[in-house]
């Protein structure tokens, strides 16, 4: 979702450098495999400063799927597996590091997703709310700082999500359990039936299933995913969600209108609140979600109960999102 008018600029090359990753020397057949991985294309993405790297990051790190997701040296990774305009699948890797002299994340892509950088680059955008006027942020939750000094930090992003499917899986499996929690399911069902894809990059080694690839499965869903220690009402939500994206009866793109998108998430079974708000959030980038509910919310704003919690929370629209942000950053 847009948060401005200004269009934002961006850079573009194409350098063949060495490997930096974790590269296996030993094997002259595998090296010729990954050569591809040896080119690649670097972007420069700029944003409106300032940009609370450290803050966005650490967020992302501590729930980054493994396979799928690393965080390394100030450095986001991330294994990629799109379907093209040529109707194939292209599969690579990404990396994302902040150039703060420049106001700008560097994105580095493999040179096998050059077909589908448009794409990349527009779910980079998303995933780190590159469209996000900081200082319009700031003037309309500078109040939070009468709460606690520092509650509102200027330049404070919404993280966003690379894959809507895979956001809206993660926010169900969170339900009413940690992020450390949630994290291991989603691993659990990466490793099983996550797209293989080939980086070179120790960590990265799956996509994220489609909807498809769920919908594919035979039999009861909650006979695959319960093994994986997934409870049935929840694999069954995370087969609704599914079957809802692939017939395109919810829209998370960026036309779509999340107050309407909130409805339709709200009809399916095991979706309450907490979670449409979450992937409004998360996979909408709906500036003004809020989770009254969320155990960190009541936390940081103890000991109000949740009736004072919303009635407080209704001076800080049209940001609620970000202000949900800076009371879960004010936890650690």
């Amino acid at each position: 979702m847009w948060h401005g008018t200004e269009p934002l600029r961006s850079r573009c090359w194409l350098v063949q450098t060495k490997f930096r990753g974790n590269w296996d020397t030993g094997n002259r057949h595998r090296m010729r495999r990954h050569r591809n991985a040896m080119e690649q294309v670097n972007h420069a993405l700029d944003y409106r400063p300032p940009y609370q790297w450290d803050a966005i990051l650490a967020f992302l790190s501590a729930r980054a799927i493994p396979g799928i997701e690393s965080i390394e040296s100030n450095t986001y990774g991330r294994a990629v597996a799109l379907t093209g305009l040529d109707g194939k699948m292209h599969s690579g890797w990404i990396r994302v590091s902040h150039l703060s002299r420049e106001q700008a994340l560097n994105v580095e892509a493999s040179a096998s997703l050059q077909p589908v950088l448009p794409q990349v680059l527009a779910r980079v955008r998303h995933l780190f709310d590159l469209d996000c006027d900081p200082v319009a942020v700031d003037e309309g939750l500078r109040v939070m700082n009468d709460l606690a000094p520092g509650l509102q930090v200027l330049g404070t992003r919404l993280p966003g999500c690379f894959d809507s499917f895979e956001m809206a899986v993660r926010a169900v499996l969170g339900q009413q359990i940690t992020v450390s929690a949630a994290r291991t399911l989603a691993s659990r069902v990466v490793n099983q039936y996550g797209t293989p894809v080939q980086t070179g990059i120790a960590g990265l080694s799956h996509a994220f299933p489609a909807p498809e690839r769920i919908l594919s499965l035979d039999g009861d869903i909650e006979s695959h995913l319960g093994p994986l220690g997934i409870i049935r009402t929840r694999a069954r939500t995370i087969l609704a969600l599914a079957r809802a994206l692939a017939e395109s009866e919810i829209d998370f793109g960026a036309d779509a209108q999340p107050e309407q998108e909130i409805e339709k998430l709200l009809a399916l079974p095991g979706i309450g609140p907490w979670t449409a708000q979450y992937i409004a959030m998360r996979a909408m980038a709906w500036p003004d979600a809020f989770l009254p509910t969320d155990y960190g919310v009541k936390k940081a704003l103890t000991p109000r109960t949740p009736k004072q919690i919303v009635e407080l929370a209704n001076g800080w629209r049209p940001w609620r999102s970000y202000a949900t942000i800076n009371l879960w950053n004010s936890l650690h």
